[in-house]
């Protein structure tokens, strides 16, 4: 997959500090429900093979990971034909953490980019809008981080349609990432964001920790990805250098 924003001039990163935005995997961590678990086998150890080795399975979305087009078209791409390029790109933040707080159902709004631009900058083309919504907090309780209703519904932020495609359309964004499991409100069960930007070949991150901890803008991402041939995403490595 290419990534359309990038060009072939020699590019620079100025950067005063690196924020790693991924979550620690372990056996403990939230899971989608539905998803294998996340587990680790010891294979060899120092006292008996002379090294320490274990071996590890989960699911392709699950820890701070990305999601890959054929995730939700058969024909879309999958995560070993991301090109590296497409992995670097440009960034800003939007911290919805006290609407969230108030409504877990709250989804951001074309109004809330707007507010964000007025406050900061305008958006430019090739961003990925990165979006706090204070679920990160909620990361070690997995009861809390899905709140799930009695009918299994989850309740947690995510970004609102309109505003996702105000965003394609209107600036040209390269992705969107939150630190919550999923771009979409917890209670849409279709889908439609994700489904919106993946249409498109672009990138979505989902489960980012420390967002709290970045500048609005003048934020560079690295994505380091498991080449997973065929795979519907992989855990990632997100590195966030900041100006």
């Amino acid at each position: 997959m290419t990534n359309n924003f990038n060009s072939n001039n020699l590019r620079t990163i100025a950067y005063r500090q690196i924020i790693d935005l991924t979550h620690p995997i372990h056996p403990n961590i939230p899971i989608w429900p539905g998803d294998p678990a996340t587990e680790f086998e010891t294979v060899s150890q120092i006292e008996k093979h002379g090294y320490f080795l274990r071996k590890f399975s989960m699911g392709e979305h699950s820890g701070t990971h990305i999601n890959a087009p054929n995730s939700f078209y058969a024909a879309g791409a999958s995560i070993d034909t991301y090109a590296p390029q497409s992995l670097v790109c440009p960034a800003i933040a939007i911290d919805i953490r006290e609407q969230s707080l108030a409504n877990p159902d709250y989804t951001l709004t074309i109004d809330d980019v707007l507010t964000w631009e007025r406050q900061h900058k305008f958006i430019e083309p090739g961003n990925l809008v990165l979006l706090y919504t204070g679920w990160q907090e909620k990361w070690d309780d997995e009861g809390a981080f899905f709140n799930q209703s009695d009918r299994g519904i989850c309740h947690f932020p995510g970004f609102g349609t309109a505003a996702t495609q105000f965003l394609l359309e209107e600036r040209y964004i390269a992705g969107i990432g939150t630190d919550t499991h999923g771009v979409d409100p917890g209670q849409d069960e279709s889908f439609a964001v994700n489904k919106l930007i993946l249409k498109k070949q672009r990138i979505v991150l989902e489960n980012l920790a420390n967002l709290d901890l970045l500048p609005a803008a003048d934020i560079t991402l690295v994505i380091g990805i498991l080449r997973l041939l065929g795979g519907s995403g992989s855990p990632v490595s997100v590195l966030a250098f900041v100006a």
